[in-house]
């Protein structure tokens, strides 16, 4: 028996009135700000800070800081499994749109932007866990991250993406805090000053077999540098309404879930450390818990683990390793 993936996207607005369904990741950073007696207001204080910042970075021909505003979508992907009915909920991310209020007119900016992922949960809250348990020294299985990427990977090319989406994504996250980042020369006027790591991290190497590049920027007033995920050609692949879209977005959203890194009341120097303890910083206060979230990516985990990972695993195993050489035959066809 051959096992194929087909993928699904479903569409959800996310605005001041949404609500997650009942198949959304509860992990989901934007699910978790929806729930609970203040769900409104933190959503509408997120998209107030987003527009704001969006509207700071854009100021060319925006005097009056509110030409434009940003809509939001949540893409929620299904993985489809060929010869069977298992239909099993597997990625999130957000996509961008821009409205210029000038002209009237609404673009699409960049989808990625936030990352959420079944598997991934597995393999770092269930897979990573039980690797290491009893072991003095931490370390990872050797082909951790390996189906992940190439289910990632083969969702980037396959007929749904391009049907819906014209560009590569770009995913954004936090920086490390175990990490040291220097800033060099190079200023882009959009994304700002690049830095980079003094080592590789486990989430560079993981987002790696997932096909995406990284590099770091500290756009103009931020405090902290964002790692950027990509394909292609980061500077250059994007215009520069895309790239606000994707910096006041995730900017926003770190300010809520890291606010000791991205609402510091520091800006970050030459040399710069991440620090999760950082007691110097402001609040937004829109409610956020992230306790929660650590316990239910757990159980997430172990959801995937006994719908997909367990029942399947012998499939998913020669499905992967078809994959990568299908990719690896590709690859060498070029050159």
């Amino acid at each position: 028996m051959t096992l194929n993936f087909t993928f699904t996207i479903n569409n959800t607005c996310l605005d001041e009135n949404y609500h997650p369904s009942d198949n959304t990741r509860i992990t989901t950073n934007f699910a978790n700000l929806a729930r609970g007696k203040h769900r409104q207001q933190n959503l509408r204080n997120t998209l107030t800070m987003i527009n704001r910042r969006f509207n700071d970075l854009a100021s060319w021909d925006n005097q009056s800081g509110d030409r434009y505003s940003v809509e939001l979508e949540i893409i929620s992907v299904n993985l489809n499994m060929e010869n069977n009915d298992a239909v099993i909920p597997s990625i999130e991310v957000l996509k961008t749109y821009i409205v210029d209020h000038q002209t009237n007119q609404r673009s699409e900016g960049i989808v990625g932007n936030n990352f959420s992922s079944y598997v991934r949960d597995y393999d770092f809250s269930v897979r990573l866990a039980e690797h290491n348990k009893g072991k003095t020294r931490f370390s990872v299985p050797e082909d951790f991250g390996l189906l992940h990427g190439n289910i990632f990977k083969s969702f980037v090319n396959s007929e749904a993406y391009k049907q819906n989406f014209a560009k590569p994504p770009v995913i954004c996250l936090s920086v490390s805090d175990s990490k040291v980042y220097q800033r060099t020369h190079n200023h882009h006027p959009i994304l700002g000053f690049e830095y980079q790591p003094n080592e590789s991290s486990l989430t560079e190497q993981y987002f790696q077999k997932m096909g995406l590049q990284v590099r770091y920027f500290m756009p103009k007033g931020c405090v902290a540098p964002l790692a950027f995920f990509f394909f292609g050609d980061l500077l250059n692949d994007y215009t520069n309404l895309e790239l606000i879209s994707t910096i006041s977005t995730m900017e926003t959203f770190q300010k809520i879930y890291r606010p000791e890194i991205y609402f510091a009341n520091t800006v970050a120097s030459e040399r710069y450390q991440a620090n999760l303890k950082c007691n110097d910083h402001s609040v937004t206060g829109i409610i956020y818990d992230r306790e929660e979230r650590t316990r239910l990516a757990i159980e997430q985990g172990k959801f995937v683990e006994e719908v997909f990972i367990k029942p399947y695993q012998h499939f998913l195993e020669q499905w992967s390793a078809q994959y990568t050489n299908t990719l690896t035959s590709q690859h060498s066809e070029q050159f």
